[in-house]
């Protein structure tokens, strides 16, 4: 029984280990986007890799990778789309924040895991977790602006 029980166990952590990755193999083209632009410099009104980004220029700049359009203003970005719970995001939702204590001031993109990546006034294009304190207290909604085609276009590589 000692010996089944091991055995069983062993393969819940294989299989488990295999569903992870799996899962992170499913983000590979948003996160590869993503990861081309990790340490863009922070940039107000910027919207390409040699000005800097702002944070819905990176969003608009890694959305237009895959041919999906929004708005200009994270403002106006997190009135497109429909709602999302936070328990329900999905990798390429946009995620909102009050940073500046008037309302949505700061926006990135979901990549699964907790994670989103976003262009920071003080670190520029990153990828942070949204159970960092500051985030966590600052998170205000989510939005799914795309639909479940671009979605498989979006996870997948394919275009």
């Amino acid at each position: 029984m000692k010996k089944f029980m091991i055995s069983l166990i062993g393969s819940a952590v294989i299989l488990s280990a295999g569903a992870t990755n799996a899962f992170a193999d499913d983000q590979s083209k948003l996160r590869t986007e993503v990861s081309q632009v990790v340490g863009t410099p922070y940039k107000w009104g910027g919207t390409s890799v040699s000005s800097g980004f702002d944070c819905s220029g990176f969003i608009l700049y890694i959305f237009d990778k895959f041919n999906l359009e929004l708005p200009r203003t994270s403002n106006a970005q997190a009135k497109t789309g429909t709602p999302v719970a936070k328990k329900n995001l999905k990798p390429g939702d946009l995620v909102f924040f009050n940073t500046s204590g008037a309302g949505i001031s700061h926006a990135g993109i979901y990549i699964g895991n907790g994670q989103f990546a976003h262009s920071s006034s003080s670190k520029g294009v990153r990828i942070s977790n949204l159970s960092e304190s500051y985030y966590k207290d600052r998170y205000v909604t989510a939005r799914r602006t795309i639909s479940k085609q671009s979605y498989t276009k979006m996870v997948s590589g394919l275009h």
